[in-house]
């Protein structure tokens, strides 16, 4: 059975790990399943100092290793492991752990420019993009960062009003136009939720004939 691609985009703090995550504990008792987040194929940094890393725009999609995600993606379409990388946000770069993730029935992309790059769509067979609106996506950044990433107030709002706003309006909120299913409110949009799960269900009816 090939396995059913899903890509989910949207903008930063809008629900796309909540959506994520829903999906999964929708089929992970029947089916095998997996989520890749983008956010792990951040360039490596660590030849960089600090200062510098500190200096780079995160939500610009060259702050991606695309060509590794897409090689990775084929990898598990292909069904075989990967040797997926894991960042740090504390440190600005990659860790110096992997992650092996084995082939599954399901695999999940979520991140910010999955719809935005067209190796990475074209390689999906559901498109989704999760909407938010402005202020409640600042809120949630604001507290995820501060509580988990260990950023300050100042540097999360310096960041937001500087890069993060201006790279959503220029790469993110246009990438929306190549979504197959637009999801107001992330994972609390039961209806989406119901609706996603169903498609699912039917391409994997379908690739198993």
């Amino acid at each position: 059975m090939k396995p059913v691609l899903i890509g989910i985009a949207g903008g930063s703090a809008s629900g796309k790990t909540l959506l994520s995550m829903r999906l999964k504990d929708a089929f992970e008792k029947t089916k095998s399943i997996v989520i890749i987040r983008q956010d792990d194929y951040y360039h490596d940094q660590a030849h960089l100092s600090m200062e510098a890393r500190l200096k780079t725009n995160y939500d610009h999609p060259f702050a991606f290793d695309n060509k590794r995600l897409v090689g990775d993606l084929d990898r598990l379409l292909h069904r075989q492991s990967i040797e997926k990388p894991v960042y740090d946000f504390v440190e600005y770069t990659r860790s110096d752990k992997v992650e092996t993730i084995q082939p599954a029935d399901v695999i999940i992309l979520e991140g910010l420019f999955v719809l935005e790059d067209e190796m990475i769509r074209n390689r999906c067979d559901i498109k989704v993009f999760v909407d938010a609106q402005a202020d409640i996506r600042f809120i949630r950044r604001l507290v995820r960062d501060v509580h988990q990433r260990g950023r300050s107030l100042d540097s999360v709002v310096d960041q937001y009003t500087s890069t993060v706003r201006v790279m959503h309006e220029q790469f993110i909120e246009p990438s929306k136009r190549f979504a197959d299913i637009i999801v107001p409110q992330g994972g609390k949009n039961e209806v989406a939720v119901d609706l996603l799960t169903t498609k699912i269900s039917s391409i994997i009816e379908k690739n198993m004939l």
